[in-house]
């Protein structure tokens, strides 16, 4: 893991990811729950309000300069001067270096999307897919697949205690869990991601991304603009996820729970353990 030439002025801001409050259970009989945050953040960049996120509020600084990447409004972590988390006003201040450029254009053509919460893309929805290059001389071994669904099956998390999020990881091909990132969409996670890799310079083109939720569009695209060539999801997807995946040469996988998955595209980087088969 390399440390990037800048790195931003950060606010270490995060919310508690979880609340308890008195509950009455079938019986009548009080007890307590946690139930996860959830709080408004209004982006704003160089004082210009860009739209407001609906978030557990874990790692808002992340969040907010993933989300800045993934919709292709900086092209650069050094374009980014400050970022200033303040939650008695539920608002976070980005600071560019020199200011965005063509931002009034990019924010008149907007894309609802499928993520739950607010999912919204800016620009063209496919502007510079075709661009993208995905390594392919990276393999994925199926008992590595298999490590990381244990890996992320015994990982703490939030939707243990309290449900109501989805979550978001990044590994390394060893397998190592490197982030993991619960939010109220999976569009925020996996913008937290981003951010994180953007802050600390790491490269996506010998990760794996995985996911709770389903495999839509707007989470291929976000995969393939953070380099990372490989898609797994313990959810189904859709047809245009499918499609833009086949486009950029991803290798996807859904309903990976246990040993149990289908391996929808990318065969070419899957490599099948004869071992694991025989033992079917």
């Amino acid at each position: 893991m390399s440390t990037p030439r800048h790195r931003p002025e950060l606010t270490q801001a995060a919310r508690p990811a979880t609340f308890v409050v008195t509950t009455l259970n079938e019986h009548g009989e009080p007890s307590e729950a946690q139930i996860a945050g959830e709080h408004p953040l209004t982006v704003y960049v160089d004082k210009q309000e860009i739209l407001t996120l609906m978030t557990l509020g874990a790692a808002p600084e992340a969040l907010v300069v993933g989300y800045l990447r993934n919709q292709r409004l900086v092209d650069s972590v050094d374009e980014i001067k400050a970022v200033q988390i303040d939650w008695e006003v539920n608002a976070a201040s980005v600071y560019t270096q020199s200011g965005l450029v063509d931002l009034a254009a990019k924010m008149e053509h907007r894309t609802k999307t499928t993520g739950c919460g607010q999912g919204t893309v800016f620009g063209d929805l496919m502007a510079d897919i075709d661009d993208i290059k995905l390594p392919t001389d990276v393999k994925l071994p199926q008992t590595t697949l298999y490590a990381l669904a244990e890996l992320v099956r015994k990982h703490e998390t939030i939707y243990k205690q309290a449900g109501a999020v989805h979550g978001c990881a990044l590994f390394s091909l060893t397998p190592e869990l490197l982030y993991f990132v619960e939010d109220v969409g999976r569009h925020n996670a996996v913008d937290a991601i981003a951010g994180m890799m953007w802050l600390d310079g790491v490269d996506g083109g010998d990760k794996i991304f995985y996911t709770t939720g389903r495999l839509t569009s707007e989470m291929v695209i976000k995969a393939a603009q953070m380099g990372i060539p490989f898609l797994v999801s313990r959810s189904g997807l859709t047809q245009m996820g499918y499609e833009i995946a086949k486009r950029v040469g991803m290798t996807m996988i859904g309903r990976a729970v246990n040993k149990h998955f289908l391996l929808f595209c990318g065969e070419e980087r899957f490599e099948y353990d004869t071992k694991v088969s025989a033992e079917r």
